[in-house]
């Protein structure tokens, strides 16, 4: 399982167009909206695409002017061997 979080910065009139484009990106949702130019997005990988491809893109929504790394969470430690 992998999270990440990313800030957007774009104009403020772009907002209701990037918030449709962001939650049509495999495992995005919109966390908060500033409504001053700035956007949390959240992403979680799923079993048919990677977070890394949905920050792609995320990153080249039109109008996104930069997309930064905020937060990051992998659980991908494999199981204890029971001998």
């Amino acid at each position: 399982m992998k999270v990440v979080s990313l800030v957007l910065k774009f104009l403020p009139r772009y907002a209701d167009t990037i918030k449709s484009a962001v939650e049509a990106v495999p495992g995005a949702s919109v966390a908060a909206d500033s409504g001053n130019g700035r956007m949390i997005v959240l992403l979680e990988d799923g079993s048919d695409y990677a977070v890394s491809d949905s920050i792609i893109q995320v990153h080249q929504i039109p109008q996104v002017m930069s997309a930064t790394l905020s937060y990051e969470y992998s659980d991908e430690t494999p199981a204890l061997e029971e001998n």
